[in-house]
């Protein structure tokens, strides 16, 4: 899936100083975080309760929109934790956007579940969903549910996402039956994209509209607990949304889903490339890591960095002229 954030949250949060390990600035506690380093609070601010299907389906039936954010790495997971996102979706569009892979049907089920395992440490609070790579559930119902097991098991996600109507139907219900929870995904589904003409909007038609209506409540009678809805018509998106009892995820479907998903690095303008039509960038992180490094860069060749006494260390004291003195007596 090649798919808001909240960037005051997330200034504020990045803003806020942490201690850091002499040789890594990687977060680590302080006196006043939760139990995980991911997700440190300030003082007197009570932690931030765990996000479950039951507050998912609170803020459905409150008519209050769902957020969605994908993660592939411990940064990006806190980043989405530190935003407040409800959800973080392990979307194997990471193929592409981290992976540098042509296209999402590239990626295994082991680098997910690589990928899977770091956005679970960097994500304690926001409810995780990991998205079923392209050939590791289409040929049986079992097959699937080999794969969402080790998806809950190994990756440490707390439910699976795969793609597909009417046609998985039995496969949703298999894995759902067992009590793995299930994140449906109809429209534009990437995995497809070559037998779909490439990356096009779905649903133009009145006929293929209706299918995709179809193809939705038939994921929803097999036991999915939301569908995401993916690159098809406003009108349409909001017309299956109404007839559904349970929430739809937008990318690229309008505000009338019942949430919105972005891929985080699209959202963050990592890359210079052209993002879908849908996506909508709320920083510029890609321009603005090019220039951090290429001062870094100047500096190094221009000797400006490190500067004395700011960037290094000092000797004991009266040990710097002592040590010389040694220096000059060796034969080192």
């Amino acid at each position: 899936m090649r798919s808001p954030l909240c960037p005051h949250a997330l200034a504020s949060h990045l803003q806020r100083p942490l201690l850091r390990r002499f040789t890594t600035c990687r977060p680590i506690l302080s006196s006043h975080s939760t139990p995980s380093a991911a997700a440190p609070t300030d003082a007197g601010v009570p932690a931030r309760k765990k996000q479950t299907l039951t507050t998912l389906q609170k803020l459905y039936k409150q008519n209050v929109p769902i957020t969605m954010m994908t993660a592939h790495d411990y940064p990006s997971a806190v980043f989405a934790e530190r935003a407040g996102m409800d959800t973080v979706l392990v979307g194997d569009s990471l193929a592409m956007v981290a992976l540098g892979y042509e296209n999402t049907n590239r990626v295994t089920l082991d680098e997910m579940l690589h990928h899977c395992r770091a956005v679970a440490r960097g994500s304690p609070h926001p409810f995780l969903i990991g998205d079923l790579p392209f050939g590791t559930y289409e040929s049986t119902p079992e097959q699937a549910l080999r794969s969402a097991t080790r998806m809950i098991q190994d990756g440490h996600m707390e439910a699976v996402k795969l793609e597909g109507g009417e046609e998985l139907a039995s496969t949703v219900r298999k894995i759902t039956t067992v009590g793995i929870p299930v994140l449906g995904h109809v429209g534009l589904t990437p995995q497809r994209a070559t037998s779909l003409g490439g990356f096009r909007v779905q649903g133009k038609t009145a006929e293929k509209a209706i299918k995709l209506l179809q193809d939705a409540l038939a994921v929803e009678a097999a036991g999915a607990f939301a569908i995401v809805l993916e690159a098809i018509p406003e009108l349409v998106a909001t017309e299956i949304t109404k007839r559904l009892k349970i929430p739809t995820i937008g990318i690229g479907a309008g505000v009338g889903c019942s949430g919105q998903v972005l891929v985080a690095l699209d959202a963050l303008g990592v890359y210079d490339r052209l993002s879908p039509k849908f996506c909508k960038t709320y920083a510029e992180i890609g321009k603005s890591s090019i220039a951090a490094l290429e001062s870094f860069g100047a500096e190094v060749k221009s000797r400006t960095f490190p500067e004395s006494g700011t960037h290094t260390y000092p000797m004991g004291k009266g040990e710097e002229e002592k040590f010389l003195n040694l220096l000059g007596k060796s034969q080192l």
